[in-house]
């Protein structure tokens, strides 16, 4: 749909659409640069606060991908008038406003819709140095790829929506999506790397493809050093797979080179459409050892799963 978009003429926007980018980024002067993002779905959970904190926690999500700190927020919200009571669009709002005030940000506005199905999430503008934006289509040949949130919250939702998910591992796939990728940043902004991006709606796979795709490289990952929720492995194989994970496994087919040994329930986790995960940090490797030392002393678990080769059509290798 982006490439429905006029180009861009104005030379302050330092990322536009071109890339697939995070955030939007303009050049305010020689000192700061505005980032700019929205997003919002869905629920995911039944519990309209833990969905509250998970939207807001997506949306910071993109500033902290950028290198950057967030400045304020709006809310974003449909809401079925007269269906649902309104004490259900307040405990949403208390979840967001919480999370944002653990990110340090005031919600200082945003609308509202009347709409059948309940739909959450926030505005976020932030700010950054110009020279100090990370963008996912950077990559270099030789870093290795950090990940800093297991996979499978797509898996889970869907056996949540079909009354599959045992309680506990509702709760865990809860704590990773309402947690804040800012420790992370701070991290991957304290060493320096080379390229960033969260995995959201398109998979660890498909923001990977983003970003070897945007930086004319390839990528090879080994699953078993991919983190998983637990449980995901048999969810998926119970069939717990959505529709948004299935379309970006299609999508992927032509540019990623399987293993024989992965299963297609292997594959499909690696393409699962993720709902506020982690950075995945292309750092170079003379710094990886310190950057998994800056996440540890900062509590962020973290994975390496792969690293960056050369491959000028952005193809991605994935082995057992």
């Amino acid at each position: 749909m982006l490439r429905h978009l006029p180009a861009i003429t104005d030379p302050n926007v330092l990322v536009g659409p071109e890339t697939s980018d995070d955030a939007a980024i303009y050049k305010l002067g020689e000192e700061q640069a505005l980032v700019v993002t929205m997003d919002y779905f869905t629920p995911i959970v039944d519990d309209p606060y833990s969905f509250g904190m998970i939207a807001a926690a997506n949306s910071l999500s993109d500033i902290y991908a950028m290198g950057a700190r967030p400045l304020i927020m709006l809310n974003t919200v449909g809401f079925p008038k007269g269906t649902l009571p309104l004490s259900i669009l307040g405990e949403m709002m208390r979840g967001g406003a919480d999370k944002a005030r653990e990110a340090g940000v005031d919600i200082v506005g945003g609308h509202t819709i009347d709409d059948p199905e309940p739909k959450f999430g926030f505005v976020v503008v932030g700010l950054v140095h110009p020279s100090g934006v990370y963008r996912n289509s950077t990559a270099q040949v030789g870093d290795v790829l950090i990940l800093t949130k297991p996979l499978g919250t797509g898996i889970i939702s869907t056996a949540v929506k079909r009354e599959k998910a045992l309680p506990e591992v509702i709760e865990d796939a809860i704590a990773v999506m309402a947690t804040l990728n800012h420790a992370a940043c701070d991290a991957m902004v304290e060493v320096g790397a080379n390229a960033c991006t969260d995995v959201t709606g398109f998979g660890l796979l498909g923001h990977l493809y983003e970003m070897t795709g945007g930086s004319r490289v390839g990528a090879r990952v080994t699953f078993s050093d991919i983190p998983l929720l637990p449980s995901v492995k048999e969810l998926a194989q119970a069939g717990m797979v959505p529709g948004g994970t299935h379309r970006n496994h299609e999508y992927l087919i032509d540019h990623i080179e399987w293993a024989p040994e992965l299963s297609d329930e292997d594959q499909l986790i690696l393409c699962d459409a993720q709902t506020s995960g982690g950075l995945l940090i292309s750092v170079p490797q003379e710094k990886a050892d310190l950057l998994g030392q800056a996440l540890a002393a900062r509590r962020v678990p973290w994975a390496q799963v792969g690293e960056i080769i050369h491959d000028p059509g952005g193809r991605i290798w994935v082995g057992r």
